[in-house]
């Protein structure tokens, strides 16, 4: 069993920048694929992120591509989303995801564990 606990969501103007964090519970982190999503109020869960268990592979929705940067500290057992020039599209609920395929992937029932979320709101 995994715990995944997101940090650092918040309020923040258009252009600025976040720092979301995902603490995972486990001595099986290293193995895991882990991803983020997110999910605005009246929309669907969408694909944001994601990296592979050694980090040497990441993916990114296009909406965040150059924007978004996902990595990960294994001997820490997080993973971090670094959200940069951040628009008011982008206020939503993010959730960290580890898979025990141990890729990164783009479709969240590939995911094994779900963290509760993280609310990043992004004003104009």
């Amino acid at each position: 069993q995994v715990q995944l606990v997101e940090s650092g969501g918040g309020l923040v103007q258009a252009g600025g920048s976040l720092r979301l964090s995902c603490a995972a519970s486990g001595r099986t982190f290293s193995s895991y694929g882990m991803g983020w999503f997110r999910q605005a109020p009246g929309k669907e869960r969408e694909f944001v992120a994601a990296i592979s268990w050694s980090g040497v592979s990441t993916y990114y929705a296009d909406s965040v591509k150059g924007r978004f940067t996902i990595s990960r500290d294994n001997a820490k057992n997080t993973v971090y989303l670094q959200m940069n020039s951040l628009k008011p599209e982008d206020t939503a609920v993010y959730s960290c995801a580890a898979s025990k395929g141990g890729a990164g992937y783009k479709f969240s029932n590939l995911y094994d564990y779900w963290g509760q979320g993280t609310q990043v709101t992004v004003s104009s």
